[in-house]
């Protein structure tokens, strides 16, 4: 099961991936505490115990509550070590935005994903997907048994991520998606990194591919 919320003014999806009464935190993008403690909260009040704090990138947007959680979790945040730089950069990617690099915190480290590790929630297998191009390390998470792929800002719907930012590459992005995203079976429902829902038979018409 997938649980969606939205958070901070970049409007980040952050999902929560349920399974056995465990928990996978993905994207945690709490800007404030109280959107922090919302989450908690959830957490808590469905009895469920947090296991992984997952990014599926590491811009800044995508990572605020990353802090937050490893804190409150007592985990350390996994990505891809291609975008280990982008993590350790947050105070610069604030600059960039014109957020106050002071408030925001990150951990020390990240663990490292790979392509096609699998990651277990409960009773679901969850497979990395590298998708580089909005990001170097840009991951997608795939469940076969429930249908679903979080895509992060790699795939929306009728969109793509933007790649005018550091590290992008646009044909890079257009490549992965085509070649890693779009081969999964027609009926896969799709968790972006901002917006709605789709499925990947919708994106087969995507005019950005």
């Amino acid at each position: 099961m997938i649980v969606t919320t939205q958070f901070n003014p970049f409007q980040v999806n952050t999902y929560l991936v349920i399974s056995d009464g465990e928990v996978m935190i993905v994207d945690p993008g709490m800007l404030l505490p109280e959107e922090a403690q919302s989450l908690f909260e959830y957490i808590k009040n469905h009895s469920l115990s947090v296991t992984q704090i997952v990014n599926t990138h590491l811009h800044l947007d995508h990572i605020f509550g990353n802090q937050a959680a490893a804190e409150e979790y007592g985990l350390t945040p996994k990505a891809h070590s291609a975008d280990f730089p982008l993590g350790h950069s947050l105070p610069d990617q604030a600059r960039s935005f014109g957020l106050p690099a002071d408030m925001l915190r990150q951990p020390e480290k990240f663990d490292e994903l790979a392509d096609g590790e699998v990651l277990t929630v409960g009773s679901l297998k969850i497979r990395v997907i590298a998708v580089p191009g909005h990001s170097p390390g840009g991951i997608a998470l795939y469940c076969e048994l429930e249908n679903w792929v979080i895509t992060g800002d790699s795939l929306f719907q009728s969109s793509i991520g933007r790649t005018d930012l550091p590290g992008g590459n646009h044909q890079q992005l257009v490549s992965s998606v085509r070649s890693r995203l779009l081969s999964l079976p027609p009926q896969t429902k799709v968790y972006p990194g901002h917006g709605p829902s789709t499925t990947i038979a919708a994106e087969l018409n995507n005019p950005y591919l």
